[in-house]
């Protein structure tokens, strides 16, 4: 299983990476539709809406350049973790209070008419997500990584597991 874990490794925290990235770019790309989609969840104060739809493409970038190179992946990999709960549970409660929206997690988003929603989609594409950074907070070491070349010169076995193959 070694060769096949380090490859699952770096897929894990490449897909990622780019999940995190490509939504990141589509949300800061389009502020005003992604403070109607962080509005749409009806779950924030008003006097929040506008700084949560700035700082969440801000942190998606920021987690997904640190996950492109491999810098502190597992700390990376657990504010992921913790950033995917937030919103699959935002999708969750939408769906259980039957808002008809957009999830907007990859740009739009917003109010959308009946029956136009796909929430067991999207709720199943961020558990993939989030088994992926599970992954990651078991394995953080990966090759092509920053970690990968930083644990190796530090010489220990149990820092490059799961570097090598």
């Amino acid at each position: 299983m070694g060769r096949l874990a380090a490859v699952i490794d770096l897929v894990a925290r490449l897909g990622l990476a780019v999940v995190l990235l490509v939504s990141g770019v589509l949300k800061i790309a389009d502020p005003g539709q992604t403070y109607l989609a962080v509005r749409a969840y009806d779950v924030l104060p008003d006097a929040l809406v506008r700084p949560a739809a700035t700082v969440l493409p801000l942190a998606e970038l920021a987690l997904g350049a640190l996950l492109l190179i491999g810098l502190g992946t597992r700390v990376v990999a657990v504010l992921s973790v913790l950033l995917l709960v937030v919103l699959t549970a935002g999708v969750a409660q939408a769906w259980a209070r039957g808002l008809s929206i957009d999830c907007g997690c990859f740009g739009g988003g917003g109010e959308v008419a009946a029956g136009q929603t796909e929430y067991p989609l999207e709720i199943a594409r961020d558990l993939v997500f989030l088994a992926m950074a599970g992954w990651l907070v078991a394995r953080p070491r990966s090759r092509l990584s920053v970690d990968g070349v930083l644990g190796a010169r530090a010489g220990g076995e149990v820092v490059r597991k799961g570097a090598d193959w």
